[in-house]
């Protein structure tokens, strides 16, 4: 039994769904093939729009709030990961049969669910991108971020700093100006919601290890070759247990889809081509 009672964040005029028992907060963006976009850790579609334009230039880009974050109903916890790939396949499947089969992209967090939608559905996968993500078990974890939550906020962002790209001490980021600004951005975030909480209490038992070869579609896995959240050799992990996977390493690290210039061009350049 949680702690939390269910708690209703719905806006009225925001596009809302409600599908697996939760009302979602939604969006669709741009035109083209549909592509499912899974947001990572604490992050709301608000907080991930910056990083959508590049691919609302390509495809029809489906996102939601998932469960407990943004402008989503907060249901009561204990969360899974099966839960959130439940939510997902829920929320496709009520916003029409155009989504039948989709391609999918997974930020970090958003990886994981992503593998755990393609591995529980594998049929409903046209092509899936795994960004800076993590199998879990015996494949390696992620980094575990729950064991912040606890500390001061100081400490906690001297930690994030390190672990966003292990590169990132103050001589490195004196010389690299962009990178300064990101992690000061980033520094400036308020403390976990109660949905967040319980997001990182599902992400600590993700494990998909076992399960990664029930993967059908053809698979990108980018990694940040300084990443300390998910560290390289987690993607190399991944894509040894998936038929047909690619992977491809890119310059930074937790957020090297911002950091190296290369990495959305050939993600999206990936998602894009046809069976």
């Amino acid at each position: 039994m949680s702690c939390w009672a269910r708690r209703t964040t719905t806006v009225p005029g925001v596009p809302t769904v409600h599908a697996n028992g939760i009302d979602f907060h939604y969006e669709r963006l741009g035109s083209g093939p549909p592509l499912l976009f899974l947001n990572g850790s604490g992050a709301t579609l608000q907080q991930i729009a910056p990083l959508l334009g590049p691919y609302t230039d390509h495809f029809e880009v489906v996102i939601h709030d998932q469960r407990g974050l943004g402008r989503t109903e907060v249901p009561p916890g204990p969360y899974t990961m099966a839960d959130y790939a439940a939510d997902a396949l829920a929320f496709l499947d009520h916003l029409g049969p155009e989504l039948e089969r989709v391609r999918v992209a997974g930020i970090s967090f958003g990886g994981m669910v992503a593998q755990e939608l393609a591995v529980t559905a594998p049929e409903r996968v046209e092509r899936l991108a795994l960004l800076c993500t993590s199998p879990g078990g015996a494949g390696g974890p992620s980094y575990p971020l729950h064991e912040l939550t606890d500390l001061a906020p100081e400490d906690r962002n001297k930690i994030r700093q390190t672990l966003m790209d292990t590169r990132f001490d103050d001589a490195f980021l004196a010389e690299h100006p962009n990178d300064k600004a990101m992690v000061e951005l980033m520094g400036t975030g308020p403390p976990p919601t109660e949905g967040a909480l319980l997001q990182l209490e599902a992400r600590r038992h993700h494990d998909v290890w076992d399960r990664l070869d029930r993967i059908t579609a053809p698979t990108l896995v980018a990694s940040g070759r300084y990443d300390g959240i998910a560290p390289p050799e987690n993607g190399e992990a991944i894509a040894s247990r998936i038929p047909n996977a690619e992977l491809r390493l890119f310059e930074g690290g937790h957020m090297f889809m911002v950091q190296d210039r290369t990495a959305t061009p050939a993600i999206i350049e990936f998602l894009e081509e046809q069976a």
